[in-house]
């Protein structure tokens, strides 16, 4: 690739025509560019291996560190200083920004847009069709939906929309189609089932809106 100090462990497996950046490390068991599953069906029924076919792989910005075990599809592209942690997946046609923390067991599952500034905690699961603008944080074990039938009637998904510099914090649940609003703040273990206004705060089971403190009334410091 002649990159510049560029460190990929032995076990690492890269897919297609995956890039990734200067100055970055890509550990154990970390698969970049891995096939979508029309891609690897097609090859599936040919004769070259997965590691001779060519692809569209996946884009890793610089100053990037991914973790072991980490997975990412193809069509997948990152900007600079992006991070994981260990067993996270991120699939196909998701675009990342600058600056983004993708954390311990994440699933992202394609199709998902997030910006700059981002920090999304362990275990949290982001649905396809979310788009994640600035400075936004997601706190630990938090759940996005984007189905409001799941298998019952014919739905298209639709992911929750996440303003610029909200935070939604651990355990918190987001219902398909929800737009959380600008700097609003969704409380730990929050059922958000409706648009929360920008600086406004979720809290409860359904989540009922309520009024911000002057406190937490100024953007993330991711």
């Amino acid at each position: 690739m002649n990159n510049i100090n560029l460190k990929i462990h032995s076990s690492a497996k890269i897919y297609g025509s995956s890039t990734i950046g200067d100055n970055s490390v890509v550990l154990e068991n970390v698969i970049l560019g891995y096939p979508e599953h029309k891609i690897l069906s097609r090859i599936v029924e040919g004769d070259a291996p997965i590691e001779d076919s060519d692809f569209q792989g996946c884009e890793i910005g610089p100053n990037s560190f991914i973790r072991p075990n980490t997975t990412i599809f193809n069509n997948v592209r990152t900007g600079s200083n992006f991070k994981t942690g260990h067993n996270c997946m991120i699939r196909e046609n998701t675009t990342i920004g600058n600056n983004v923390l993708i954390g311990t067991n994440v699933i992202i599952d394609g199709d998902v847009t997030i910006g700059n500034n981002v920090s999304i905690q362990g275990n949290v699961y982001i649905p396809t069709h979310v788009t994640i603008e600035d400075n936004v944080f997601i706190g630990p074990c938090a759940v996005l939906a984007n189905d409001k039938y799941p298998i019952r009637k014919e739905y298209k998904p639709e992911g929750p929309l996440i303003r610029k510099g909200a935070s939604i914090g651990a355990n918190a649940t987001i219902l398909p189609g929800v737009e959380i609003g600008e700097g609003a703040f969704i409380a730990g273990g929050a059922l958000v089932t409706r648009e929360v206004p920008p600086w406004k705060l979720a809290i409860g089971c359904p989540a009922k809106i309520e009024e911000l403190p002057e406190e937490l009334r100024s953007l993330n410091r991711i």
